[in-house]
Order: structure tokens, then sequence, then C-alpha cells
């Protein structure tokens, strides 16, 4: 298949186009300048010109290929504009699907779910900061009832590999140099769900290949990884010390993330497409050293 892919320079996509290529796809990138431009064509994709919020462009990008999938976000436009630019893509990718059954790949995020693990069949609720994109996301799964073979993938928190340099570890690692002290908040059990940016870009391929119409998948690799782990990870690494520090050392929103207790399950996801991550977990991820070069 001829595969439409946005966000495929970021982190996620830099893995998704080669995981295409490998079993013999072809990739058409949508590439907003000549640096991502570049760096997608450096990975074996053609490139299409243009922005998330250019709806011709999504609309020809969709209508010359056999499927599309949607990774990349206008984080830089803001919470509202960017779900807004967000649902105005989605929109655009429903309509010049409709009726062909051709995959649409839409990703979210795994839930949050108080006192409990969270999993596949969880209910898509629009609440809290994050409701207007959880609509986008009821919005692509409804459109299978127009003929559109649409699936979720829901990404946890922490997408870590080597090149990760933005991302939740990124973060500690500057921290714990910066102040000498690899924090973390209360008793540090509080846990992360994880996955290996490798393990994700084979979800999302079997995602494309094979999920049925309507499916919310999973791609964690692990349910939940203890933030004090993380926290001794590195501080080994860095030969600091790791210990509980209060709320304000960190300032929002990353003491938010930090005192949160997030677990997520893939166990529906592994048995509807035999999805197997193979790639070291986080805390192992960690300890390789890659982060530290």
């Amino acid at each position: 298949m001829r595969i439409f892919v946005t966000g495929g320079s970021g982190w996620i996509g830099s893995a998704v186009i080669p995981e295409l290529i490998s079993v013999g796809h072809q990739v058409l990138a949508l590439a907003r300048s000549g640096a991502s431009a570049e760096a997608v064509t450096k990975l074996g994709a053609d490139v299409l010109r243009g922005d998330l919020t250019d709806t011709e462009v999504l609309i020809k990008g969709a209508a010359d290929t056999d499927g599309v999938i949607h990774l990349a976000y206008r984080h830089d436009l803001g919470q509202a504009d960017g779900a807004e630019a967000d649902a105005a893509a989605i929109d655009a990718f429903i309509d010049t699907l409709a009726g062909s059954d051709k995959p649409l790949v839409v990703t979210g995020a795994t839930l949050n779910k108080s006192g409990r693990v969270a999993t596949e069949r969880d209910e898509l609720i629009a609440e809290g900061p994050v409701a207007a994109r959880i609509v986008n996301l009821q919005t692509a799964r409804a459109a299978a009832h127009r003929g559109v073979r649409t699936s979720l993938v829901m990404i946890p928190r922490s997408v870590h590999g080597d090149g990760e340099r933005h991302g939740f570890i990124p973060q500690l690692i500057n921290r714990a140099r910066a102040t000498g002290v690899s924090g973390y908040l209360g008793d540090g059990q509080n846990r992360w769900p994880a996955v290996h940016v490798q393990d994700a870009a084979a979800l999302y391929r079997l995602a494309l290949e094979e999920a049925a119409a309507g499916s919310v998948l999973y791609a964690v690799g692990e349910e939940g990884v203890a933030v004090r782990d993380i926290a001794e990870t590195i501080g080994r690494h860095l030969n600091v010390p790791a210990q509980s520090l209060p709320a304000t050392d960190f300032g929002p929103p990353l003491s938010m993330l930090l005192s949160a207790d997030m677990p997520a399950s893939s166990a529906i996801t592994r048995e509807l497409l035999g999805w197997t991550p193979i790639h070291p977990g986080l805390v192992e991820d960690i300890e390789l050293g890659h982060y530290f070069t």
C-alpha cells in the first residue's frame, strides 16, 4: 500500500516510516518545512509539502494514497487552536476516505483511570483539559459508520528509545543534571505506562493493516513503571542521589505529571492483533546509557 503519514519527521513518525517501508509499503509524508522534508526523504518517504492546517493538501494526500496514519499535532498553536486544527484535519480525512473502507489510524493518549488500570474498553469521555482532543477521537472512531476503517492508537506518556530528546525522560535527566538530585514526588510508587518507540511503530503498522473499524488500541509495552525506579536509574548514571522532593521544586505541569498514577493495559490489543513488544523496557532502556551521551 501507499500510505499518507502526517508527523513523519517527529519522534514516533520517524520510527513508523521505516517500519512501513520494511514490509513493502510506500510512504507519502507531509512536511511543513525544508528540514522536515529532508528528514522524511532520508527515511525513504516521498514528500508532500504543506501544513496540518492546509486542508486541501491533506485531502490530496489522502485521496492519492491507500490509507492514512495521522500522527501530527500542532502543539505550538496552543490548546484550543491545536485541537481545532486537529479536528479539521480529521474531518478532511474522513470526508475524503468515506465509503472506501480505507484505513485511517489516529493518535490519542492512554487514559488515566483513578485507582485502576486503564484498558481499551474504557469509554472516551470528553472532559477536563483534553476534552477537545477526546471529541476528535470520538469523531474519528465514529467514521467507521461512514465506510472508513478507523482505528485509534493510544500512546502512553513515555515513548522511549535511542534518539529521544524532548520527552519525559530527557526532562528528568536535565533537571537532575542541573540540580544535582534525581527527584520524584511522595514515595515515588505512582506508575507510568511506557513503550519503546520501535514497538509503537510496529503497532501502527498492524493497525493500518489489520485493525477492525472502530478499534481502540493501546500501545503499552509496560503497564506501569514506578517513577522512583526511573529516578533511581537516572541517579545512578549521573552519580547523584535520588530522593523525594516537594512539588514546588518541579513546578507545573511536571509536578502534576510526576504525581499521577496512570497504569494502562494492552492485553486486548495484543490479543486482537498479535502485537508483542520485543524491545527494552523503560528502565532497561535508560540503563543502556544512550540518554546520557
